[in-house]
């Protein structure tokens, strides 16, 4: 097995079990090596892996046809150039006063999505990227990485009478991948009513509640936390709310959870040193048990 493999099945246990067990810290790539490539795409999973990735993350929406492809937006116009091959096929969203118009992911089938250019955005180099199905993340990543699947926006999907949860259970089950497998596979969100589906669906699975900064008060207590692992095995939590309590990690621990904070980033070539002394205080000095981050090579393994 790779080692990247191996270290990934061992991770997934100790997040199953939410034990603070002496164990290997890992490194989750966020959205891929987000740094360097065009996030979502197969050439930053490719690199990820690389860069030596325990796991890969994969936000996932949903197409018009059912199909779970990689992004991280509901909508379209950040990451591709649906602006300019579908310029009519916005819908007007009011936020205030103020309308906008969005290319919702959920409004175009896959063989639409995959018309669109997901790299020129980030550099020229990246120009003809794809936007990929999370069947082609898993057909690249398994085997050498972890999966860290991220259900994105559920109520949307809900409201419009769609299951996400359904979905990624398909998929993992179509593809081997719920039990017996040598790939690893973790699941997130940030909605508590997403993890408590998924804790039905898919009980073998570690789930990972994401937490950011505005629900910092969710963590508060160590009754909240062990409230908390009543329905996941893990934390993510914003990496300042960690900053302001490192206690946070301890009540976690105790509680049975593992915590897993995001997202540690260098945006240029001077900020490199920075990000790798952060990543290891958090790793070893707070005793998180992995953390997300864009740039994979620079996790300070010890």
């Amino acid at each position: 097995m790779p080692r990247a493999s191996l270290s990934a099945w061992v991770a997934a246990g100790l997040m199953l079990m939410g034990a603070n067990a002496a164990g290997p810290k890992q490194v989750v790539a966020h959205r891929g090596a987000s740094a360097y490539a065009p996030e979502h795409t197969l050439e930053a999973y490719r690199l990820a892996l690389e860069q030596g990735a325990d796991y890969v993350e994969q936000d996932l929406a949903l197409t018009r046809d059912g199909v779970l492809v990689c992004i991280h937006d509901l909508t379209l116009e950040r990451t591709t150039n649906v602006e300019e091959v579908f310029p009519d096929r916005f819908t007007d969203t009011r936020t205030g006063s103020t309308t906008v118009r969005r290319w919702l992911v959920n409004d175009f089938t896959l063989a639409e999505i995959k018309r669109l250019d997901a790299g020129a955005w980030f550099d020229a180099t990246f120009t003809g990227a794809r936007v990929p199905t999370f069947q082609e993340a898993i057909d690249l990543v398994r085997g050498k990485a972890g999966l860290y699947p991220e259900l994105k926006d559920p109520g949307f999907y809900r409201d419009r009478g769609l299951s996400p949860e359904a979905a990624l259970a398909d998929a993992l089950e179509r593809n081997g991948l719920l039990r017996g497998s040598n790939t690893s596979v973790i699941v997130q969100t940030f909605d508590p009513e997403t993890i408590k589906a998924l804790a039905s669906r898919l009980p073998d699975l570690p789930r990972v509640l994401l937490v950011s900064q505005a629900y910092a008060s969710h963590l508060d207590s160590p009754g909240k936390l062990r409230a908390i692992r009543r329905f996941a095995t893990g934390l993510g939590p914003h990496k300042a709310i960690l900053e302001a309590n490192p206690d946070i990690v301890k009540w976690a621990h105790d509680a049975g959870l593992t915590v897993t904070p995001y997202t540690f980033r260098a945006a240029t070539p001077a900020d490199r040193g920075r990000a790798q002394d952060e990543m290891s205080k958090f790793l070893y000095e707070y005793g998180v048990d992995a953390l997300f981050t864009d740039n994979p090579d620079l996790f300070p393994r010890r």
